[in-house]
């Protein structure tokens, strides 16, 4: 398997960290919990994220950093939403939940290192002669 790549979940799980900050903080505005007077705060929150992600595709490509980033923030406002708020989801939501860990798992990782994987990757792109 090919090499496991710290720094582009770092860079995932700070994002979702702003994310779930501002979500918070937006889901106490929706209750009246806090008054709509922090939204520039939220706003702000925000609009740092562009700068963060912009540095990330300096070590990941796009749809891998972007598809990092969200599975990462979904499960972080997740467990905020199930531990912190109470909501409740099922036993199938929980399940995607654990598919959102292992793909993140899959993401972390340099594709095309092992032999199955070439070989996987060939047998893909076969494309039978002409005859």
């Amino acid at each position: 398997m090919g090499s496991f790549h710290l720094i582009p979940l770092g860079f995932a799980a700070l994002m979702a960290v702003i994310d779930a900050f501002a979500l918070s903080l937006l889901k106490k505005i929706s209750t009246k919990a806090v008054s709509f007077s922090f939204m520039p705060i939220a706003a702000i929150i925000y609009a740092i994220q562009p700068f963060v992600f912009l540095e990330a595709l300096n070590f990941e490509s796009m749809t891998v950093m972007n598809i990092l980033w969200d599975l990462t923030s979904d499960i972080i406002v997740t467990f905020i939403g199930i531990f912190v708020l109470g909501e409740q989801i099922g036993f199938r939501k929980s399940v995607g939940i654990v598919l959102s860990f292992i793909a993140i798992y899959l993401f972390t990782f340099e594709d095309g290192h092992s032999p199955l994987e070439k070989f996987i990757a060939n047998a893909c792109n076969f494309r039978p002669a002409n005859i």
